[in-house]
């Protein structure tokens, strides 16, 4: 299965263990919109708290590209607030993990 699919499916089954297993020890994320920066830890209490809320919805994704280096994908997501996006996600691989993501994100009407 490939790391896009893995993904797709802890995202679809709410399952914060098997997302953060996808993630690299050295995992660092950049949010697009202020640049800050989060440890894997950091990340993983925020992932908690998303995937704990039934009204944070990944309506769907679908794989732009991916090989052994670098997975690009592309999904529209709900949020609490019944604010929509559409998400572009970059992420860096190391020994099968992300080691390092970054997102880009269009609010939707």
């Amino acid at each position: 299965m490939s790391l896009h699919d893995k993904l797709n499916q802890s995202m679809s089954d709410r399952n914060v263990d098997d997302y953060l297993d996808l993630l690299h020890k050295d995992f660092e994320v950049t949010f697009h919109k202020s640049g800050d920066t989060f440890s894997k830890t950091e990340w993983a209490s925020m992932v908690t708290g998303m995937m704990g809320n039934e009204k944070f919805i990944q309506e769907s994704s679908r794989c732009i590209y991916e090989n052994d280096d670098v997975l690009v994908r592309h999904a529209f997501m709900s949020y609490p607030d019944d604010s929509r996006e559409a998400v572009m996600m970059v992420a860096m691989l190391k020994d099968g993990k992300i080691i390092s993501m970054e997102t880009g994100a269009t609010a939707l009407d």
